[in-house]
């Protein structure tokens, strides 16, 4: 048995009632998870699918304030935002990393001092003590964007990997003593006395499980878990509000990203992505839908090229697009408005009487801010776990994350492991810090670690991915573990599948 089916399968089997049933694998649901399994309590976590399967995996990959959100006057969201910037910089140095961001002025858009005003906010209004702050800066001809844009405005946020994001929490969640079950249903709950009685599907097999409290972190599936699942109304609506990216071969040289204004006042960025290729995104239109149907629209794709086209000397077109990708942000419903402008700060929802089992539903909320969010859920659960400890998270890093610098971990595995090449140290400092010594311990070539599938990807690595991070699919692996379907061709992807298969962990 694998060591993540040992900690589920142990953890589900050692109790009968949880104190914690968390619905919901995204981002939030496993950031809940994490922080109520490391106070004591005991929970159980259920993802119809795979953790990051949806919205925490389509994202635009950022830690940030949120520069736009100043506009529309967010300021405790980006206060908030920013705070958590500088904490999750020291818990994930492998996952998350400063970013520069070029923002080019156009006389005809947002005027310059509108943009030096906003700038200034977002240097003072939060924690900022590993990050530099803002500049104004003047374009050489050796920039990659058109001639005339000559004045442009320089400042921090962080790079993050999102599903490793979730993957990690997971996986901490896990070493805690909670179970997590992938793949997993909640077919329905009811209040039972003290408790709820929660039914759950894997596969052919259902079972039921009993809990204090519910948590109900479905995103986009939010209100119909508790419409359908649980035969209560929502107290609130939800606006799906699809967001698209496209990856394009690399536009330019240099780690900076971009961020362009349009004439339509929303923003794109444009960000440099696994060494050889360029992230646009995003879009934001409303969603009618199955959410895990979501696909981008060729209207978003040429929205996006229209965009990088009009800032960047290098000519863009469909047919230089590798990869496309779009998610489903659950917002609150605020009917009228415009897609962008709806807020992307969280509502908790609490529904119980002192006497009843509570169920807290989220509602909205964004990649920066899970740790917060988990902290506010926790606390207006806190009457009903008088013995739950203390908040913990902000101090501890995440697995693999215990590191100095990534320079100095760089070394570590040069000197360990002098054999592995220089794009394989520098992906495994990036995707799993320390962790990567649980596939690489006792390997003394690259012939021990087994099958190599290309761009770096081995057997042992595939192994713990199955082992300990709960992957069972060629899209967990490539897509979501790591985004190394980027760099393998279609022969390549199906050597993973087939690998997969053989070695019984295909699901």
């Amino acid at each position: 048995m694998q060591q993540s089916e040992q900690l589920t399968t142990a953890a589900a089997a050692a109790v009968d009632v949880y104190d914690l049933v968390v619905i919901g694998g995204g981002i939030n649901g496993v950031g809940i998870a994490n922080d109520a399994a490391g106070r004591g309590l005991s929970v159980l976590l259920c993802e119809q699918g795979d953790l990051a399967a949806h919205t925490s995996s389509a994202s635009s990959k950022l830690i940030h304030g949120g520069l736009r959100y100043l506009e529309q006057y967010a300021f405790r969201l980006v206060r908030e935002s920013l705070g958590e910037r500088e904490i999750l910089l020291a818990k994930a140095p492998h996952i998350i990393w400063p970013l520069r961001f070029i923002l080019p002025h156009e006389r005809h858009l947002r005027p310059h001092w509108m943009l030096r005003a906003g700038l200034f906010l977002y240097d003072h209004l939060g924690l900022r003590d590993r990050l530099p702050g803002s500049r104004a800066v003047k374009l050489g001809a050796d920039n990659p964007l058109r001639a005339d844009l000559t004045r442009a405005f320089e400042y921090s946020d962080c790079w993050v990997d999102d599903a490793r994001l979730v993957a990690l929490n997971a996986l901490q969640a896990a070493e805690a003593g909670a179970a997590i079950l992938p793949r997993t249903r909640c077919l329905a709950a009811r209040r039972d006395g003290r408790h709820w009685l929660v039914s759950l599907q894997s596969g052919s097999e259902v079972r039921e499980v009993r809990a204090r409290a519910l948590v109900n972190a479905a995103g986009p599936w939010a209100a119909r878990v508790i419409e359908d699942a649980l035969g209560l109304p929502s107290p609130y609506g939800l606006r799906l509000v699809q967001g698209s990216h496209i990856v394009l071969p690399r536009l330019y040289s240099g780690e900076q990203a971009y961020i362009l204004q349009n004439a339509d006042q929303r923003i794109v960025f444009v960000l440099p992505y696994e060494d050889d290729f360029t992230l646009v995104g995003t879009t934001d239109r409303d969603y009618q839908g199955d959410p895990a149907q979501v696909k981008p629209t060729r209207d978003e794709e040429d929205y996006l090229l229209a965009v990088v086209g009009h800032y960047f000397r290098q000519t863009v077109d469909r047919q230089q697009i590798r990869h496309r990708y779009a998610g489903v942000r659950p917002l609150l419903d605020a009917a009228g408005s415009d897609p962008s402008a709806v807020t992307r700060d969280y509502t908790l929802s609490l529904q119980g009487e002192a006497d009843q089992p509570p169920l807290l539903s989220v509602f909205g909320g964004k990649l920066t801010t899970y740790r917060r969010l988990a902290e506010s859920a926790l606390a207006r659960l806190q009457p009903w776990f008088h013995q739950m400890g203390p908040p913990w998270t902000a101090d501890k890093p995440l697995p693999g994350g215990d590191f100095t610098s990534p320079q100095a971990l760089l070394d570590e595995l040069a000197a360990a492991f002098p054999w592995l090449t220089p794009a394989q140290r520098q992906r495994y400092v990036r995707s799993y810090g320390r962790l990567c010594w649980r596939f690489l311990a006792g390997a003394r070539s690259a012939a021990d670690l087994g099958e190599d599938f290309g761009g770096g990807l081995s057997a042992a690595e595939l192994n713990y991915l199955c082992r300990d991070e709960w992957a069972r699919s060629a899209e967990d692996v490539l897509w979501r573990r790591s985004k190394l379907g980027l760099h393998l061709n279609a022969v390549e992807q199906t050597r993973v599948s087939e690998w997969l298969a053989q070695n019984g962990q295909a699901g």
